[in-house]
């Protein structure tokens, strides 16, 4: 494993909450909803429209945060941080052994969102392992890949670009 859980599971809801906005826009209140339960968050979730429209907003900072040079997210990392006062603690909840919470349960989904991949390209920074982040290979996609493989072989953001890619060689090769 690159990652330990936290950073792995903060990541992985990163990239999936940033491809929500690739055409077509999936983020609603039922997606959040699903999204919330599917990436084990705790603590506080209105499910309102004002959460929606936070978390929404929210894709704008981590794309830009994913997608930045180290020395670029070094800056977005430390500005996330001090804006939503992380203060790192150890928690174990839901069948989850030990790892870092650095905010507060009532604190705003959007604002945990933020400051849980705050503390996750900490990991990935110190690690010098941004290259595990990249744009998806479809050109006519900008969907983010996270690469866990250990030989760094995942190119796009999901098997449909990557399946139309295969598709795409298959029928020009067979011209």
């Amino acid at each position: 494993m690159v990652f330990t859980h936290d950073t792995t599971a903060s990541l992985l809801a990163a990239v999936e909450l940033v491809n929500s906005a690739v055409e077509p826009d999936t983020l609603t209140g039922p997606w959040l909803d699903d999204f919330y339960a599917r990436h084990r968050y705790t603590g506080s979730h209105a499910g309102d429209a004002r959460e929606l429209d936070a978390v929404r907003a929210l894709r704008t900072l981590l794309r830009r945060l994913l997608t930045s040079d180290r020395d670029a997210a070094v800056d977005l990392v430390n500005e996330v941080l001090a804006a939503h006062r992380a203060v790192p603690r150890l928690v174990r909840h839901d069948g989850l052994d030990y790892h870092i919470h650095v905010v507060h349960p009532d604190t705003p989904l959007a604002d945990r969102i933020a400051a849980e991949t705050a503390m996750a390209m900490i990991d990935v920074i110190r690690s010098d392992e941004m290259s595990r982040l990249s744009v998806c290979a479809d050109e006519a996609c900008d969907g983010l890949v996270l690469d866990l493989s250990r030989n760094r072989s995942r190119r796009y953001c999901s098997t449909t670009c990557g399946n139309r890619i295969a598709v795409a060689a298959y029928r020009a090769r067979r011209r």
